[in-house]
């Protein structure tokens, strides 16, 4: 059942952040419908970087999703259409999940992706200039805030099923004209690359009835763990503290640790990862070790946490699509070793997966040069395009196969589309190489 009760915009002059906007706020009853039913909708306006009106159509919808433990609450999608797109019962939808990475509700997608929105250090933000490509594809995307209204960056499970509720949402809302065996794909990084491993991983039993065709995870963690103990102490060592910060509203045995163990100059640096985005505290927790904040030392308190580590750990369940991971060599932020592992896992447990690994490119430079590549693995699993048998590439760059060549260029193209505020006109997209040709 499909329920739309607002369906304008009633905030009126600048967009507030969702802990503000009477828009996310749950209806009475609305626990009784079944997951993805949408519950609230209205048309926004996008603007890159809150100021460069976006030539996009777009709707936010709430609808009813569930929780860590599979308890209902309320979770918002935004979904977008090339502007002026004609109905299109074939065009496919993109679950883009950004890399959020933080806490503060300013940096949720729902907000940060609307005009007027003041959202400093966001990296969704930064993200849009990508997949505004998908766009220029004709494909219809939904970009779920699938930290849901506590920000809980890192948390096992719902960041799948948020998003996957925001397809169903997305699959049910009259306007997009999209079907309900519509080809679904999926694609994040880093952070979304985590939150999309979660829907693929989840999809099969939470919703093993959306046609999901395929998935890209870029850098997606895969050992949080592992990540939180090579990163501590370093030149990023606000991931770790983002998580903790995050990780304590969810989990009882981790917020134990941070009341009896940390000491009152580490909760204030939680405070200060709480409300800010990660791009603006990232510069401040540098060569932070959470072992000097902590009343015992860090290898006696981690056995404690070990049930959390073991819940947040990807890769324990076999997605049903096929899979394209791309993760950088020397990626200076999330160590190879533990995607490798994901990987791993997947295939033991049965997954199709196609594993490209980049020796040139470092975390942040990976995401823009592994677009193309990306969005054209995506346009063939559409497409229904045959696959080699799964592999594990090494190679020197993504871009090394002269296919990615024309691809940067485009996306060059959408960049300055999107920075100067015009039309997101249809692009031909480039014939793919296989992944098995980077390795040549």
């Amino acid at each position: 059942m499909t329920i739309v009760i607002d369906s304008v915009d009633t905030t009126g002059g600048l967009p507030l952040p969702p802990s503000q906007d009477p828009f996310f706020r749950a209806p009475a009853g609305f626990a009784a419908h079944s997951p993805g039913t949408i519950l609230r909708g209205r048309p926004v306006e996008l603007a890159l970087f809150g100021l460069v009106p976006q030539r996009v159509t777009a709707w936010q919808l709430l609808y009813r999703s569930s929780d860590l433990h599979g308890d209902p609450e309320v979770a918002i999608t935004t979904v977008l259409l090339p502007e002026g797109a004609a109905p299109d019962d074939d065009r496919p939808l993109l679950a883009f999940q950004s890399a959020v990475d933080a806490i503060t509700d300013r940096c949720a997608p729902s907000y940060v992706l609307r005009r007027g929105a003041l959202a400093p250090g966001s990296v969704t933000q930064l993200e849009w200039l990508l997949v505004a490509n998908a766009l220029r594809r004709g494909w219809a995307v939904s970009i779920a805030d699938h930290e849901g209204p506590g920000g809980n960056f890192g948390a096992a499970r719902e960041p799948g099923y948020r998003a996957l509720d925001g397809v169903r949402a997305a699959l049910r809302f009259a306007p997009l004209g999209l079907r309900p065996d519509t080809k679904v794909v999926a694609w994040g990084y880093s952070g979304g690359g985590m939150a999309s491993s979660w829907l693929i991983e989840m999809a099969p039993a939470y919703a093993p009835e959306l046609r999901i065709v395929g998935a890209v995870l870029g850098a997606p963690v895969g050992d949080p763990k592992q990540v939180f103990l090579s990163l501590n102490g370093g030149l990023w060592a606000g991931f770790p503290t983002l998580v903790i910060a995050a990780l304590q509203r969810v989990y009882p045995a981790l917020a134990d640790v941070v009341g009896k163990e940390m000491t009152p100059e580490g909760r204030r640096l939680l405070g200060l990862a709480e409300r800010l985005g990660p791009i603006a505290v990232l510069p401040l927790l540098v060569g932070r070790d959470i072992e000097d904040y902590l009343r015992r030392p860090l290898a006696e308190i981690l056995p404690d946490l070990d049930g959390v580590f073991d819940d947040i750990r990807l890769g324990n369940t076999a997605p049903a699509c096929p899979v394209l991971v791309i993760q950088p060599v020397n990626d200076q932020c999330i160590d190879v070793r533990g995607v490798d592992g994901q990987v791993e896992r997947y295939r033991e447990a049965g997954a199709a997966v196609w594993y490209v690994r980049d020796r040139l490119s470092e975390h942040f430079s990976m995401l823009p040069l592994s677009t193309p590549m990306s969005l054209d693995w995506l346009a063939d699993r559409l497409a229904g395009v045959p696959l080699a048998a799964p592999s594990t590439e090494t190679v020197w760059s993504v871009i090394a196969v002269p296919a990615r060549w024309r691809g940067l260029l485009e996306m060059a193209s959408t960049a300055l589309r999107v920075a100067f505020g015009r039309p997101l006109t249809p692009q031909t997209p480039p014939q793919v190489a296989d992944v098995t040709e980077l390795a040549a």
